[in-house]
């Protein structure tokens, strides 16, 4: 799987693309009946894919609010983080966005995790193509790493990681498996 999420802004919470509110998130791991059918109500990937069942998934939301703002699948690879997949709902894709700043979020929660695993911050995951590594590298400074398995691998690390961490107010539970 190759992540080809745009990163649109990097804000401590989400922004109401409507009102430029800005809304308080909390994130969790997402359980079955929260992946279940996503397809179906216009999410692009598979949720449910085996491949998953390694990963802690994680859900982004308003607080106080159900609506499953964002995913992101992350698994616990020596001694660092690998982001597996990461996916806006579809009420926040370009064409109809609702609100802005899903992904750095999710990226973060990604990070938050390195760190309670005590990996220093270190994630990486494969970029789609060569223009979704330069928009990672330009959003949050993440570097390229090219390697046998994918010509598109990216990293982020030490300052970038904490740097990025350091913008979001991210509450939620690891709850690491």
């Amino acid at each position: 799987m190759k992540i080809e999420i745009r990163i649109d802004i990097l804000t401590p919470c989400l922004i109401e693309v409507s009102t430029g509110k800005v809304i308080q998130t909390t994130f969790s791991v997402a359980n079955t009946s929260d992946i279940q059918g996503l397809r179906e109500k216009g999410w692009f990937f598979n949720w449910e894919d085996e491949e998953l069942s390694y990963c802690n998934i994680y859900k982004l939301q308003l607080k106080d609010d159900e609506v499953i703002q964002g995913l992101i699948a992350a698994e616990v690879v020596r001694g660092a983080i690998f982001v597996h997949l990461v996916e806006s709902a579809p009420h926040n894709h370009p064409q109809n966005k609702k609100y802005e700043g899903v992904g750095g979020h999710l990226f973060a929660i990604a990070i938050k995790l390195s760190l309670a695993m005590g990996f220093g911050g270190y994630v990486y995951f494969d970029a789609k193509n060569q223009e979704l590594a330069d928009h990672y590298t330009k959003a949050f400074g993440a570097q390229c790493v090219r390697t046998r398995y994918h010509d598109f691998r990216m990293e982020i690390d030490g300052k970038e990681a904490h740097s990025l961490i350091e913008k979001y107010t991210l509450e939620g539970d690891l709850n690491v498996r």
